[in-house]
């Protein structure tokens, strides 16, 4: 996992959250502890873009109840072209 994209989103064939990932469930997160998952984020999906931003929530979006979708929180930052 720490040498995906961080913000990158990925579905997994099981139920929890693998190191380096949270769940794609709509938490709220403090933007200081989640800096540069912050930065690509924003407020979009929640929060007060202040002291706190969401996830995205997928719930219900996964194609078979015992998979789910991640972020990853940990790792290199994607480069713009």
């Amino acid at each position: 996992m720490e040498n995906d994209f961080i913000g990158e989103i990925m579905l997994f064939a099981f139920n929890w959250a693998p190191e380096y990932t949270l769940p794609c469930d709509g938490r709220i997160l403090n933007i200081r502890e989640n800096q540069a998952l912050f930065s690509l984020l924003g407020a979009v999906y929640g929060g007060d873009g202040v002291s706190t931003f969401a996830l995205p929530d997928l719930r219900g979006a996964q194609p078979h109840p015992s998979m789910q979708y991640c972020i990853v929180t940990y790792g290199p930052y994607p480069s713009r072209p």
